[in-house]
Order: structure tokens, then C-alpha cells, then sequence
């Protein structure tokens, strides 16, 4: 599938943007870690921004918090600045909380709340919300390094946001303990806080998001749903005696976007919905006969790699 480098996201009204990013811009010295970059989150969405190290993620991350300052560009919350009103609405975790290693979970929590100038946390029900209720008296030195990541996000929904920021949720954790997060954060989109997460893990973003940016060397490359990026309907598998006679038919048709020859199969990416039964019968009527045919869903990991693969622009 041919993922063109995206200029300009879809547009979207005033009422469904939490987040608009226009021609933002970092330099450090002559390092330009974010380059001109152009981004809407939707209002709902659970929205993944896909990057190797160093693409510049946590850098507009940052940007965007108001706590690394722009070179140039704008953005904006709710459709405003960033401001004392709006950052009560955004909760974030960009790098995990200096908590009191001797205080217990509910006291770190409360030590926060004062910090953070919030009145009346209902601290019981988000340490019930990230499962850590039964251990609220527990030291947090105790802690697995999973439970810790949980209080982290705890700490986040303290001022009940209507936006949770998380900057690599998973890292060092278990399998069991990416699932417990990738449960969490399930479980928070349900309740209609938008999601926005920067990760290297494409198969948990791919399990979690409903939308996906990916930055290269600070720079957009893709910006859609997931569906969008993995190829919608899917990717057809064939192949015949002939695949010359094969592909001159293919060429014809008009339900995929793209073609590929490979170990002797071609594949090809559908844009319209197509039953193997269907393409058995069409070829047949060509006299072309397959000796091989499947059909899988592309993988976010696939169009990934196809972005950030391509020669440095």
C-alpha cells in the first residue's frame, strides 16, 4: 500500500478538535527535532503517535504542555491557547512522578492534589479506576513497577480530564503488565476522555487507537484512522502457472490500490470489499486459474515500516 507523506490532515470542526498543532517547530541548536508539523486530534478518539526513538514525540509532547517552549508555529486546546483554564482539562504523564517512596499510595496521591491545586479529589474512586484500590495503604516502594506506572496515570486523572496524555505507558513493563495498561486505557476511553499516546509499540497501538500519526525525523508522515493506514479491507495473496497473464488481468481491475510481486505471489491491496469466491469466478472467466490464494489484514507494523523505511526527505 502506498502511504503518500501526509501535508495537511482531514479537517475537522471546532467541536470535534481537542487539539490542532500548526506548523510546529523545534530546534535545538541546528537540530531540528520537530519540523513543521501539522496535527488534529478528535474529540473521542484514542490517538497514537508512532515513532522511532528520537523522531520527535515526547518533543511535541512537551511543546504542547507548554513545558519546552516552540521555535515557531502554533497550537492550540479546545480551540485556545494553553492556559490556567485549559490545562485543568489535560491530564499527563510524560515521564513518571517523583513519588514518596515511604507514603502510601493514597498519600502520594494527596501530596499531588495539593500540588496541583485540586480541590476535593475523589482519590478512592481513581485509585479504583487504575485497580489499585485494595493496595491504597500500601507503601509505594512496594510496588511492582506495573502498579507504579497505574498510580502514575492516577495521578493524571486526578482533576477528572476530559484528555489524557501518556508518553510511552508501557516501557520496562511484562507482557502482563502492557496488558493491564492496554486494559486501563480501554477502560478510559469508555468513560469519553480522548487518549493520546506516543509509543514505539506498534502492535499495542494497532490493539488500543482508533487514530495514528507517524513522525520520522520530525517530520509527518501518515495521519488517518488505523484502518486507514493498515489497508482498510485488507491484502489479497495470489498467485497462478502464469503470473505475467495473471497480473495483465489484475491490472484491469479496480478493487485494490496497489500490487506487489513477491516469492512468486502478488499482493494486493484492497480498496473495495471482494470475495475469494468472486475472484475465482472472474479469473476463471479469463481462463486464469490460481494455484494460490489468501486474505489477511496489513498490519500497522507493515505500513509502519514502509513510512519510516523510505530515504530521508
Amino acid at each position: 500500500m502506498n502511504l503518500e507523506i501526509a501535508n495537511e490532515p482531514k479537517i475537522l470542526t471546532k467541536v470535534e478538535k481537542v487539539l490542532q498543532i500548526q506548523s510546529l517547530r523545534k530546534e535545538f541548536g541546528k537540530i531540528i527535532a520537530v519540523d513543521s508539523l501539522n496535527l488534529e486530534i478528535p474529540k473521542g478518539s484514542v490517538y497514537g503517535i508512532l515513532g522511532p526513538n528520537g523522531s520527535g514525540k515526547t518533543t511535541t509532547l512537551g511543546m504542547v504542555l507548554g513545558v519546552i517552549s516552540q521555535t515557531s508555529g502554533t497550537y492550540s486546546w479546545f480551540g485556545e491557547p494553553l492556559n490556567f483554564k485549559t490545562k485543568k482539562r489535560i491530564g499527563a504523564i510524560l515521564e513518571t512522578p517523583n513519588f514518596y517512596p515511604y507514603l502510601s499510595a493514597r498519600k502520594n496521591l494527596e501530596i499531588v492534589a495539593k500540588i496541583k491545586e485540586i480541590k476535593n479529589p475523589d482519590i478512592e474512586a481513581v485509585l479504583e479506576s487504575v485497580d489499585l484500590l485494595k493496595r491504597a495503604d500500601s507503601k509505594f516502594k512496594t510496588y511492582s513497577l506495573g502498579m507504579k506506572q497505574r498510580l502514575a496515570i492516577a495521578s493524571a486523572l486526578l482533576n477528572d480530564p476530559e484528555v489524557l496524555l501518556l508518553d510511552e505507558p508501557t516501557n520496562g513493563l511484562d507482557p502482563n503488565g502492557i496488558a493491564q495498561i492496554r486494559d486501563l486505557v480501554r477502560g478510559i476511553a469508555k468513560r469519553g476522555i480522548t487518549v493520546i499516546i506516543a509509543s514505539h509499540l506498534l502492535d499495542e497501538v494497532e490493539k488500543i487507537c482508533t487514530d495514528v500519526a507517524v513522525i520520522r525525523f520530525g517530520k509527518l508522515l501518515f495521519a488517518g484512522t488505523v484502518d486507514e493506514m493498515t489497508g482498510g479491507e485488507g491484502v489479497l495473496e495470489i498467485s497462478a502457472d502464469d503470473n505475467l497473464k495473471l497480473k495483465a488481468e489484475l491490472d484491469t481491475w479496480t478493487c485494490f490500490s496497489s500490487i506487489k510481486e513477491l516469492n512468486g505471489k502478488l499482493s494486493l491491496v484492497l480498496s473495495e470489499t471482494i470475495t475469494a469466491s468472486e475472484v475465482n469466478e472472474k479469473l476463471a472467466k479469463k481462463s486464469i486459474y490460481l494455484n494460490h490464494l489468501n486474505f489477511r489484514k496489513n498490519s500497522l507494523e507493515e505500513q509502519f515500516l514502509e513510512l519510516t523505511n523510505k530515504p530521508k526527505s
